[in-house]
């Protein structure tokens, strides 16, 4: 029998090397801060803003992002027709603009999200225009309100304390006012991006709505307000 042939030489386990790890994800670029809201002082700006359903258009174009003539009607139960003329109204006021068609179809979209409207003094008819677009903004938000409180009880017990009510007196000088009226003009930037962008929205979060007005409750040539009589004592014979 022939001899047994030796077992080759194993050689040795070279060591793997380690698996460099996965360079990190490059972060996310900040989001670009938005340009200052310019303030409109021109009347015809303002008046154009000072019907119902403009109000409503303004609104659902800030929901949807953008919308057609036809969307809105199916969405405010007015026509095709004039859906599409109050919204060439506020193109031609510059609030709204075309957005990319798609196909034959013309949707419209916010020139900007927010609006900073205020009287200029060397513009008289600013006055007038902003008495009637506020009148309409109160009297439309006060309706939606009073709606809401008249289906109040079907809101779902986890929304029972989201809502509220508040009005209060206080003495501030100009400048407390001013500051008042900025840090309220910034209490839903928080939300903001939420608007435009639904994949931002928390589950179960809703629309909701704030109303705020601040004013000093005197004009300068009214004079101070006079300070309160003190409550007569228990002896006063009053």
């Amino acid at each position: 029998m022939p001899d047994d042939v030796p077992p080759a030489p194993q050689a040795p386990n070279a060591p793997v090397p380690p698996v460099p790890p996965e360079p990190p994800l490059p972060p996310e670029p900040p989001t670009p801060p938005e340009p200052p809201t310019p303030t409109i002082t021109d009347p015809a700006r303002i008046r154009a803003l000072a019907h119902p359903l403009r109000l409503e258009l303004l609104d659902l174009l800030g929901e949807l992002g953008e919308a057609t003539a036809t969307q809105c009607a199916e969405r405010t139960g007015e026509t095709v027709a004039n859906c599409s003329f109050h919204l060439r109204t506020l193109a031609r006021a510059g609030y709204i603009e075309p957005a990319p068609g798609r196909g034959r179809e013309r949707p419209w979209r916010l020139v900007a999200r927010s609006r900073r409207l205020d009287i200029d003094p060397d513009q008289p008819g600013s006055q007038p225009a902003m008495t009637e677009l506020v009148g309409l903004m109160l009297t439309r938000e006060v309706e939606r309100f009073r709606d809401f409180l008249a289906r109040h009880d079907r809101l779902p017990d986890a929304w029972r304390d989201t809502v509220a009510v508040n009005t209060g007196a206080f003495w501030a000088t100009a400048d407390e006012l001013r500051e008042l009226v900025e840090t309220i003009s910034h209490l839903l930037d928080p939300f903001a991006e939420r608007q435009s962008d639904p994949s931002r929205r928390p589950p179960g979060a809703r629309l909701a709505r704030l109303l705020a007005a601040v004013n000093p409750d005197t004009l300068p040539d009214d004079g101070p307000s006079p300070a309160p009589e003190p409550a007569p004592s228990p002896e006063d014979p009053r």
